[in-house]
C-alpha cells in the first residue's frame, strides 16, 4: 500500500475510472451495449490501483460486494429486463464503495437521484429534434429500453468524486440539509 490518506486514495481511483465512467455512459446511449472490456477495466483498476491504495483487509472485503451486487444485478436480469451489462458492470463497480452504513446510503442515494436526473434528462434530450439530428445513430434515442449505464456510471463517478474531495460533500450535505428544514 501507497501510504495515501483517504482522499488521496480516492482521488487516484476517480481519476483511473472516470474515462470508463465516460465510456460506458457514451456507449450505452450510442448502441444500448456495456462492452465487457469496460467491465474488464473496472476490475484491473480495481485489481491493482486498489490494493496499492486501500489497505489489504478492507481491499479484500469489498470483493465480496462484488458477487452481491452480481447476485442481485442477475436476478433483475432474469425477473425484471435489466441488461446484462448493466449487472456485470454494476458487480464491477461495487467494491469501488466503502461498506459502511453511510457509505451504502450515500451511494442509494447517488443510484436514485442519477436514475431519475438521466432518465429524465434522456427522455427530454431525444425529443430535441437539434440533439438527435447531431446524433442520429444512437439506438437509444428510438429504443423502448433507457440505457441504464449511464446512471451507473453517474453513481460511481460521482461517488468517488465526493469521497475524494470531501470539502464539496460537507458543503453539498449542508445544502441538502438547509434545504430540508
Amino acid at each position: 500500500m501507497l501510504g495515501l490518506s483517504v482522499e488521496q486514495a480516492y482521488t487516484v481511483l476517480f481519476l483511473l475510472c472516470l474515462p470508463v465512467c465516460f465510456y460506458v455512459a457514451w456507449s450505452d446511449l450510442k448502441f444500448m451495449k456495456i462492452p465487457n472490456r469496460a467491465v474488464i477495466a473496472l476490475f484491473a483498476i480495481f485489481l491493482v490501483a486498489g490494493l496499492a491504495v486501500i489497505p489489504f483487509d478492507y481491499w479484500i472485503w469489498r470483493w465480496l460486494s462484488v458477487a452481491v451486487v452480481f447476485a442481485i444485478g442477475f436476478a433483475l436480469y432474469a425477473l425484471a429486463g435489466w441488461g446484462a451489462g448493466d449487472a456485470k458492470f454494476a458487480a464491477a463497480a461495487a467494491p469501488f464503495f466503502a461498506q459502511s452504513a453511510a457509505d451504502i446510503q450515500l451511494a442509494l442515494f447517488l443510484l436514485a437521484g442519477m436514475s431519475l436526473g438521466a432518465l429524465g434528462a434522456h427522455r427530454l434530450l431525444r425529443m430535441i429534434p437539434a440533439v438527435t439530428r447531431a446524433t442520429p445513430d444512437w439506438a437509444s434515442w428510438t429504443h423502448a429500453r433507457f440505457p441504464f449505464g449511464t446512471a451507473l456510471a453517474g453513481t460511481l463517478a460521482a461517488y468517488l468524486a465526493l469521497k475524494a474531495f470531501p470539502a464539496f460533500y460537507g458543503w453539498l450535505a449542508g445544502l441538502v440539509a438547509s434545504t430540508s428544514t
